[in-house]
């Protein structure tokens, strides 16, 4: 009863540290979020404007028109001023909401970005979960059988995905799969000729299967070996000598102190591996032709479409900015220690 007072407080204190020192966090990220930003757009903007691709030609195609018509376009899309004068002016009305209008598409790069991340979003998300929920589960099979063949087949089977490039394993996937086997159709998101309204899920489902698992066995190869190295220090470790001598089976170890050790790595690795999943589905919505932001990418640089490319880079470092500030959020969520800040309370 004498002590509650004074935990009390002490409670108080560490919930009001923890909420400054998360603040402070959030605030930090948010400078870094506006310089990498400016950095990255920065750079996406000159190297657009490098590139020996010309969005008059690539508009017109085989179309000829006369001087004074492709200097009326060039005025039209601001082509005729300096790089610095357009980027500063893309970044202004960027500010507002305001990305410009597609080249390829004719209609706001916001419209655009809003279109294809939906199914990019579906396609990502199914594979991210795909890849957590596999690597995670070969890791800690490949551990706990550490030496066995289960074990060496799973590193072997992990050491050929780390190495496979993800275009192959597509074309293989699509090969065996969509035509010897015909089981899966050969791309797109939805059946040909079918309206978006009438197209049910489960079509869908069938459609996103081959494209997400090409996309999700990549990345499960990372997180299989480090959870199963991690496991492996784990079950090693002298207070699970210990659990094993109270009687505690293998089960029971990896259960109660397992699981919680190698969670921090594991949710580490998930939260980084989204910019390999951007990076990814480029490959990945390519082969399958499948209606995202990555083929959208593709599309837009053969097109020298610098506003919607300048949108994708900037809705690029934004998801991928996300997704590494979630995995550090977590890790304090998940270890104390982290949570306050790594220091030891007497």
């Amino acid at each position: 009863m004498f002590g509650a007072g004074p935990l009390a407080q002490r409670r108080k204190d560490v919930n009001f540290s923890v909420n400054k020192g998360l603040w402070k966090y959030l605030s930090g990220s948010i400078g870094r979020l506006l310089l990498l930003v400016v950095s990255a757009t920065a750079l996406s903007f000159w190297l657009i404007t490098a590139s020996p691709m010309n969005a008059v030609d690539a508009f017109l195609g085989e179309v000829n028109v006369s001087d004074a018509q492709r200097a009326h376009i060039e005025e039209q899309w601001d082509l005729n001023k300096p790089a610095a004068e357009r980027y500063v002016k893309w970044a202004k009305n960027a500010l507002h909401g305001d990305l410009g209008q597609s080249i390829t598409y004719h209609i706001p790069v916001t419209q655009v970005l809003g279109e294809r991340f939906k199914a990019s979003l579906l396609l990502m998300g199914a594979a991210w979960v795909l890849s957590g929920v596999l690597g995670f589960a070969l890791g800690i099979l490949a551990a706990v059988y550490k030496g066995s063949w289960l074990d060496r087949i799973i590193r072997t089977f992990c050491l050929v995905l780390a190495a496979t490039p993800t275009f192959w394993l597509g074309l293989l996937m699509l090969v065996v799969f969509a035509v010897m086997l015909q089981w899966f159709p050969l791309g797109l998101s939805m059946p040909i000729g079918r309206v978006a309204a009438e197209v049910t899920w489960a079509q869908r489902l069938h459609h996103l299967i081959l494209p997400a698992l090409t996309l999700s066995i990549t990345g499960v190869a990372n997180i299989a070996l480090h959870t199963r190295q991690k496991l492996v220090d784990v079950l090693d470790s002298e207070y699970v000598v210990f659990a094993r001598a109270r009687g505690e089976t293998k089960a029971q170890i990896v259960r109660r102190h397992g699981l919680r050790n190698i969670s921090l790595p594991a949710v580490t690795l998930q939260c980084a591996s989204v910019s390999e999943l951007f990076g990814g589905s480029v490959l990945a919505e390519r082969i399958f032709s499948y209606p995202g932001l990555g083929s959208t990418a593709v599309e837009a640089g053969l097109h020298a479409d610098a506003p919607l490319l300048m949108g994708i880079a900037l809705f690029s470092v934004l998801f991928v900015f996300v997704g590494n500030l979630t995995a550090n959020v977590l890790y304090g969520l998940l270890d104390p220690q982290i949570r306050e800040g790594g220091k030891a309370d007497a």
